[in-house]
């Protein structure tokens, strides 16, 4: 047995994993390489372990007996064989020649390549191979590169390497692939893991303290979380909007505190979705990170952080 998830971040799928005590190995495809629009999906693999039919649908089940399970396939030969025995690491370097050359295919397979293999100080350069494969011909595959810019812009946030935009920049182009794609149930989820509570199926990883303490109690050690789960992640979904029972005021109207424009502290704020209908909800992830070229820590000796938010126009 082999599970195939579409995670952002597949440690959290071995944590699962290690909670449930699976012992089946599990491949990662974060970039939505096998086009699916939906799980559960069903691969066929004949008797030489080769993948000859995806994605196959309830009609398919009618007429799989004569396409496949009463159908003998050829055997791969030695070389492919070997091949597929002794997976190799890509040669980005070669990837990144061909990909030189400019053609949208080429330029789309090293950005494939780069954001699975590279290191977080390669995602620059996937973002940027997306970027000019600029495809006019192929919807279905602008679709696929805005998807994949984002895990790409997501992928460097969550690194040392990241950019104030990154999450931001993540969710525009995730929203716009499911504008070119509105029948993407992956993509839909991928952004409403990031947001509002109304627009929530499910809560996405509340599952993870109970995971924790459940290993603890067996004498494990949990699976460490590159990035952990924050807030919306967690959130249940709501019907309706709750709002808070007593008014709160400005905690400083006259402006007597100096302000910091970001000599200090930056505030990073990212909007999910990134453009809603009148009358729609959204979610305000808010990041507050010092400024480490101005050598800034945090001490928290004045009071707890307070923030602040001036609705705009028509807000709420």
């Amino acid at each position: 047995m082999v599970g195939i998830i579409q995670e952002q971040h597949p440690d959290r799928c071995r944590l699962f994993m290690q909670w449930k005590q699976m012992d089946w190995p599990i491949l990662v495809d974060s970039l939505n390489l096998l086009e699916v629009t939906a799980v559960p999906i069903t691969l066929a693999i004949d008797e030489h372990g080769i993948i000859r039919h995806k994605s196959l649908s309830l009609q398919d089940a009618e007429t799989i007996e004569g396409v496949f399970l009463n159908q003998s396939f050829d055997a791969p030969t030695e070389e492919q064989r070997s091949a597929s025995a002794n997976p190799a690491f890509p040669d980005i370097e070669s990837l990144r020649a061909a990909a030189e050359r400019g053609s949208e295919h080429d330029l789309r397979r090293y950005a494939n390549q780069l954001t699975v293999w590279g290191g977080p100080g390669q995602m620059g350069e996937a973002i940027g191979a997306y970027q000019e494969a600029n495809p006019n011909h192929h919807p279905d595959d602008f679709a696929l590169d805005h998807f994949r810019l984002g895990v790409a812009f997501r992928k460097r946030y969550d690194s040392d390497h990241r950019e104030a935009d990154d999450f931001q920049l993540a969710v525009q182009h995730w929203k716009t692939a499911l504008d070119l794609d509105p029948n993407q149930y992956i993509w839909r989820r991928r952004i409403q893991q990031y947001g509002p509570r109304l627009d929530k199926p499910y809560p996405f990883y509340d599952w993870v303290p109970e995971a924790r303490a459940a290993i603890s109690t067996r004498g494990e050690t949990a699976v460490d979380l590159a990035v952990e789960p924050r807030g919306a992640e967690f959130a249940k979904p709501l019907e309706h909007f709750e709002t808070g029972a007593a008014a709160v005021e400005e905690p400083d109207p006259g402006g007597r505190i100096h302000r910091d424009e970001g000599q200090f502290v930056h505030a990073e704020a990212t909007v999910v979705p990134p453009v809603v209908a009148p009358g729609e909800t959204v979610r305000v992830h808010v990041t507050m990170r010092p400024n480490l070229e101005t050598k800034s820590h945090w001490n928290n000796e004045a009071e707890e952080l307070a923030y602040w938010v001036d609705p705009p126009t028509g807000g709420t």
